[in-house]
C-alpha cells in the first residue's frame, strides 16, 4: 500500500518534470536555455519515474535495470546537449535571435 502511494507520487512528480522540461523547450529564448531545460528537467523527471517504479520491482535485478536506464539516459542527454551547444556556439547562435 505504501509502495503504491510512493510509486504514484514519484511518477506524477516525474511527469511534472517532463512537462516542465517541455515547457522550457518551447518558452525559453535561446538554444542554451532550451538545452538546460531539456537536460535538467527531463533527467530529473526520468529519475523520479525510475525511482517510483523501483518500488514496484520484483527484485534487485529490476532495480538495477531501472538505474542503468536512467544512467544511460543521463549520459546520452549530456552528450547530445554538449554537441548541440558546441554547434550553436560555432554557428554564432546566442541571445534571443533564435527565439520562435
Amino acid at each position: 500500500m505504501v509502495a503504491d502511494i510512493l510509486t504514484g507520487v514519484l511518477v506524477l512528480l516525474g511527469v511534472a518534470g517532463f512537462f516542465a522540461g517541455s515547457v522550457g523547450l518551447l518558452r525559453f529564448p535561446d538554444t542554451h536555455s532550451r538545452l538546460h531545460a531539456l537536460t535538467k528537467a527531463d533527467n530529473l523527471g526520468l529519475g523520479l519515474i525510475a525511482l517510483g517504479l523501483a518500488f514496484q520491482a520484483e527484485g534487485v535485478a529490476d532495480i538495477l535495470k531501472l538505474a542503468l536506464i536512467w544512467a544511460l539516459a543521463i549520459l546520452a542527454a549530456g552528450t547530445a546537449a554538449q554537441l548541440v551547444a558546441r554547434s550553436a556556439l560555432e554557428d554564432g547562435a546566442s541571445g534571443e535571435e533564435d527565439a520562435p
